[in-house]
């Protein structure tokens, strides 16, 4: 049973407070779980709590939301059975009562539920991933776990990067029929060799929030040059060994009904941004597309998939912000065939499995997903692997928050060979 559970204030990645939590067991046996914050967010997620004072860490300090575990979520949970995710998620949304947990903070509310679901595999003597797996088939879905294909973020714009490029994320994909570790040398070779190059155009080449070069280059084309040029210079194929993805991340250059992007002279309309899309897919064999539209534009979202599902997986993520009302309404309008899966953008493991089981059940692909501001806390990568998830995003193969995640599944596919 629970003895007790408290929290504390750390560092993210970013030098910016998050939370984390402690566990003990009353056998002595205890886990601990930090959880992230992300820099780019919709407007649709779990509130992550913070003090506003302006006093400490310019107002992001989080001793609100250490404070609320402490006093009123960790005691009320003391006596129960950590193996009962179910009831000890629903417990802590009750005792929050709001519907973006803006009472307590999804930070406070994720902490403890993540390091419930850690001390419960620990109490089952259970590895954290196939314990997960237990949970998900406990809500119907099948058995079987799935060490995910590495989504690598090579170069880092938008909200990530240094205000250089417009998109967010570019993404280095191995073919999904090389193994986890193949995919991750790929990603580590290709990555080590656009640095080289950018060094060599005299480039800046210093790394954004998610290790990602944040290089000065004049357009989002030029990245995407770089990139094949790079990838020409390993001993990989483009669209054999490797493809490319793209996190557009609309939302940050979305302004008053259209888009501007620096590499057209005029604002685009949602038609118009399609068609480039479609010039972007066809001239550099982008296999994945996220958040190509603004997180409200369901009509543009609908007419993207309609187009385009039969040559690229066409991903939401603040569309649907792990929502189970927001997917369900993309599932009906058929908005997307993809979706990010991110714990703290709903804020308990139960609440996250539901969404997974939704998206499952519409034969979407899975992409599970770190924040740009991570922690050393490895989680999400036993997550995506008891989800059975098709994708794992934990950024670029560099940065120790970074590397831990894609160290951890490393290891676990030496454990189920």
């Amino acid at each position: 049973m629970i003895k007790r559970i408290w929290s504390r204030e750390i560092l993210d990645s970013r030098g910016i407070p998050t939370v984390e939590c402690y566990s003990q067991l009353d056998d002595g046996r205890f886990a601990t779980a930090s959880v992230p914050a992300g820099t780019s967010t919709g407007s649709h997620e779990a509130l992550e709590l913070r003090d506003k004072d302006a006093t400490r860490y310019h107002g992001d300090g989080v001793l609100k939301a250490v404070e609320n575990i402490n006093s009123v979520l960790g005691p009320a949970l003391v006596g129960m059975d950590p193996t009962k995710q179910t009831e000890i998620d629903q417990k802590l949304i009750s005792l929050d009562g709001t519907e973006n947990k803006t009472k307590y903070g999804g930070n406070a509310i994720l902490a403890i539920s993540q390091v419930v679901c850690k001390i419960a595999a620990i109490s089952e003597n259970k590895a954290l991933y196939t314990w997960i797996n237990d949970l998900t088939v406990e809500r119907g879905m099948k058995k079987g776990i799935k060490i995910p294909t590495p989504l690598l973020n090579m170069i880092n714009g938008g909200l990530h990067g240094a205000g250089n490029l417009d998109f967010q994320e570019f993404w280095m994909i191995p073919a999904t029929n090389k193994k986890f570790s193949e995919g991750l040398q790929m990603g580590v070779e290709i990555y080590q060799t656009i640095g080289q190059n950018l060094a060599r155009r005299g480039a800046i080449h210093s790394v954004g929030h998610e290790g990602g070069y944040a290089p000065n280059l004049f357009t989002n084309a030029d990245a995407f040059e770089v990139f094949v040029e790079s990838v020409r210079e390993t001993n990989y194929s483009l669209g054999r060994d490797v493809f490319l993805g793209l996190d557009v991340a609309a939302n940050s250059f979305y302004k008053s009904g259209d888009y501007t992007i620096r590499d057209r002279s005029s604002s685009l309309s949602d038609n118009q941004l399609l068609d480039y899309y479609k010039e972007l897919i066809n001239n550099y064999r982008l296999a994945i597309l996220e958040d190509a539209f603004q997180e409200d534009a369901w009509d543009s979202w609908k007419k993207l998939t309609s187009e385009l599902s039969g040559s690229v997986i066409v991903v939401g993520d603040d569309l649907l912000v792990t929502n189970p009302k927001r997917v369900q309404k993309a599932i009906a309008e058929k908005a997307c065939n993809g979706a990010v899966i991110k714990p703290n953008q709903i804020g308990t493991v139960t609440e996250t499995l539901q969404v997974v089981k939704m998206t499952k059940d519409a034969n979407w692909k899975i992409i599970t997903s770190h924040r740009s501001g991570e922690t050393n806390d490895s989680f999400i990568a036993d997550f995506a692997v008891g989800i059975a998830s098709d994708y794992a995003k934990f950024g670029a193969p560099a940065r120790g928050e970074r590397v831990a995640k894609y160290n951890r599944l490393s290891a676990i596919e030496l454990e189920l060979e």
